[in-house]
Parts: C-alpha cells; structure tokens; sequence
C-alpha cells in the first residue's frame, strides 16, 4: 500500500438477514445449494459496498462464504469427523462439543480459493482473506489420531499453505492467519507455533499477517477478559519471536482494552494493524476517539507501517452499527493523516 495509514477490517461483518440469522455468531445457513452459493457471492458484494462506501482502502470478503472462522476450512478436510463429536474446552475458556480427527488430516480441493477470485473480479482495492491459524484449528478440535497438538499443528500447517499458495495467484494482496490462541498458550506458541505459523506462510510473496485478539465480543470472551486485570500483557509472551519472524503484519486489540500499547515496541520494524474499533459494544467510536488510538500507538509504530483496523470480527453486531463503526475507523484515519501532512 502507497497511501499512509491504509484501513482495514479484522475480519467479518454482518451477514444479511437473508442468508443467516442477523447479530448471532456462527448462525446456520438460511439457503441451501444453488442458491446458497448465489446468496454468500449476492452479501459478498454487499459486504463489499459496505467497506467502499465506508472508504476502507484494503477490503475482504467480510467473511461472508463461511459460517464459522475455524470449522468452515475444517469441513473440507478428509480425516475429520463431523459427527463423531466431543466436548472440549476451547482456549481454556469455554465448553464447546467439537468433530474429531480420526485419520491423517488432508486437503481435496481448494475451499476458498473461487469465493477470493469473484472478489478480485469486483474491485481493483488490494484484497485480504482471512484463514484459521494452525494453533487455533487444533483448539477447536478433538485429536483422536495424531493424539499430539504439535503434530496436528503441523499437519494443518501444510494444507494452509497449499490453500495460501492458491489464495496468492487469485490475486489475494494479504492472507491473514487468524490465531486467537497465541493470547493463550504462550509456551507453545513460542516452542512451535510461531514456526507451524511460518510453515503455512512458506513460499509466499503475498504479504502476510497474523491477527492476535482476545476475541469477539461474546460473553464467554468478556467474562474472560474480567479476569484479565488491569493490564493485558499477553502480546508481551509473543512478540519478541514475532518480531524476529517472516510474518510482514501483526494485527491485535488496543481501543478499549487494557493492553498497554507500549508492548508495539517490541514488534518494532513489523507493520501493525492498530484494532481501534472496540467489537464488545453497540456503541460507535466517534472519529477523534480512533484517532486517539492511532495518535498513541505512533509513538510505537513508524507511520508507513500503522494499518487502521478492527478489534476482531464484527459478524455479532448489527449491519447498522458495524457500518457506523466502518466510517468512524475511515475518518479517524484521516484525522491522522492530515496532522501527519501537516508536520
């Protein structure tokens, strides 16, 4: 990106009333076959429109083609039983009954690789497309074959990798690996998940990123958050191995949240997405509060390599709201860059 302080979206976005149940996280499909294919391409340009109108300079699909972040890739993967299924705790957080691997773990087909190329047909804007982070994938499964998390991370890291390669030469700019784990299981993230993360990266020469949230603003996450304290040093287990990693951008939470945004200067050199919507609330920042954000997190970051962003996703809030909060990120941007020009 040529224009400073490009913004961009975490993730998802409201899904249309149509085509699954509105302000609900992971609702079922409303269409089937045929017409659910039209319907997820018919919101995928709504999202789209959304995102333009709202002047966001790098778009996505909005998640739009999958109903969950995690489980929609895992669906296409032989060696997974859907219904053969287990109760798990999820992050360390939640209860969760989740499919079982129960033979080596392999990738068919392509799973969003014709979902990126519609995109590109539809604007010229750099596109991002989000995929599951090896270490998350692993936590939203029971592991009945490989019977090691590391191995399975592996495994996954491998089909990621192909699905990127493909993602690449449909015209993807960025592919974001979605890793809300790597705020949970620091020991591991440092022994081989930043490495299964380069492993799906491999080969590469889309810029790449990785998004570390303390999730969406669901109760299990908020409550969990409570218990956090005053200050959310996580990021600081992580980022001295992530700066010395080959992924280009590490996005995570800061408006509203207890990080202290000190800890970007340990990704010093890396280019950070600032989240400066607050994805827990109905509220709708106004511009000078994103701005507030993006000013604080300057001291940390070189301006070429702030990108404006979201907390998380924002597929539990209304259409209305995540469009307001849209704008405001847009706006907010601009404020900065106008005092940027104007030094």
């Amino acid at each position: 990106m040529t224009k400073l302080l490009p913004t961009s979206t975490a993730g998802s976005l409201p899904k249309p009333s149509w085509l699954a149940e509105p302000e609900k996280l992971w609702s079922p499909w409303k269409l089937q076959n045929e017409g659910l294919i039209e319907g997820k391409h018919d919101a995928l340009r709504l999202s789209l429109e959304a995102q333009q109108r709202a002047g966001i300079d790098i778009v996505s699909d909005g998640e739009q083609t999958r109903q969950h972040f995690v489980t929609t890739f895992i669906e296409h993967l032989s060696g997974v039983d859907f219904e053969k299924r287990e109760v798990v705790k999820i992050r360390n957080r939640y209860d969760a009954s989740v499919p079982t691997v129960v033979g080596a773990v392999a990738r068919q087909q392509p799973v969003f690789v014709e979902d990126a190329k519609f995109l590109r047909q539809l604007t010229s804007q750099p596109i991002k497309w989000a995929l599951p982070g090896p270490m998350t994938m692993i936590d939203t499964l029971y592991d009945n074959h490989y019977k090691s998390r590391e191995k399975l991370a592996w495994e996954f890291a491998k089909i990621l990798n192909q699905e990127a390669r493909e993602l690449e030469a449909a015209g993807v700019d960025i592919i974001q690996f979605d890793e809300p784990a790597f705020n949970v299981f620091f020991d591991e993230v440092n022994d081989w998940g930043i490495a299964a993360l380069e492993r799906a990266i491999e080969g590469l020469k889309c810029e790449t990123a990785v998004h570390i949230c303390y999730g969406y603003g669901i109760k299990a996450n908020t409550d969990w958050k409570k218990t956090l304290g005053s200050e959310w040093r996580q990021y600081e287990e992580t980022f001295p191995k992530l700066q010395a990693s080959n992924i280009d951008i590490i996005s995570l939470e800061c408006h509203n949240s207890h990080v202290p945004l000190d800890l970007i200067e340990l990704i010093r050199g890396k280019k950070v997405m600032v989240g400066a919507i607050d994805v827990a609330t109905n509220s709708i920042e106004t511009p000078q509060e994103v701005a507030n954000t993006l000013r604080k997190a300057l001291q940390f970051v070189d301006a070429d390599k702030l990108y404006p962003c979201t907390n998380c996703g924002m597929a539990p809030l209304s259409r209305q709201v995540a469009n307001g909060k849209l704008a405001a990120l847009s706006a907010g941007a601009e404020i900065i860059r106008r005092e940027l020009a104007a030094k």
